[in-house]
């Protein structure tokens, strides 16, 4: 970025260092020749068309509680934490063999494409899951995420429905 602004200094430079050589030049006037020609130049990036808008913007910063409170901790639960994990790992895992097999084997097995379509739909449900979990917070738009969240579990559904009729 800093790269983009210093062909123009690198221009102003040479000229006012003339100009500040010359003995009819006074001191002021060769100081007004370093000044960018735009104040705000230098903190704008390049390529900005648009002002910078905020989708969500940030909540008031306050503290719940005081210094020496523990912070609650939550109950364990199978749908999160190690087990989550686990099982998103072993499903991600599981892909690469099942996309490789049928080229290796040089057969299309039914059970295979099956299995392979199945993993497909799981290991993408569980990836648009996350990420609606990341970027729509439940405190802040419950409404949106809850949305979200029946949209893609209706689209789970129907890409199932129709991956099933087309094998």
């Amino acid at each position: 970025m800093a790269s983009l602004m210093r062909p123009s200094v690198l221009r102003q430079a040479p000229a006012a260092s003339q100009r500040v050589m010359s003995a009819f030049v006074r001191p002021s006037a060769a100081m007004a020749q370093l000044k960018p020609a735009f104040q705000n130049s230098t903190r704008v990036a390049a390529f900005h068309a648009t002002q910078r808008n905020q989708i969500l913007p940030p909540l008031p910063q306050k503290i719940i509680g005081t210094a020496n409170e523990p912070v609650p901790i939550p109950d364990p639960s199978y749908a999160h934490g190690s087990y989550h994990w686990s099982f998103e790992r072993i499903v991600s895992a599981g892909l690469i063999p099942l996309t490789v097999a049928p080229f290796a084997a040089g057969s299309l097995n039914p059970v295979t494409d099956s299995i392979l379509c199945a993993l497909l739909v799981v290991h993408s449900h569980i990836g648009f899951e996350s990420c609606i979990i990341d970027y729509f917070p439940a405190k802040r738009v419950p409404m949106v995420r809850n949305a979200a969240m029946w949209a893609l579990r209706a689209g789970t559904v129907l890409l199932g429905v129709a991956l099933y009729s087309f094998e």
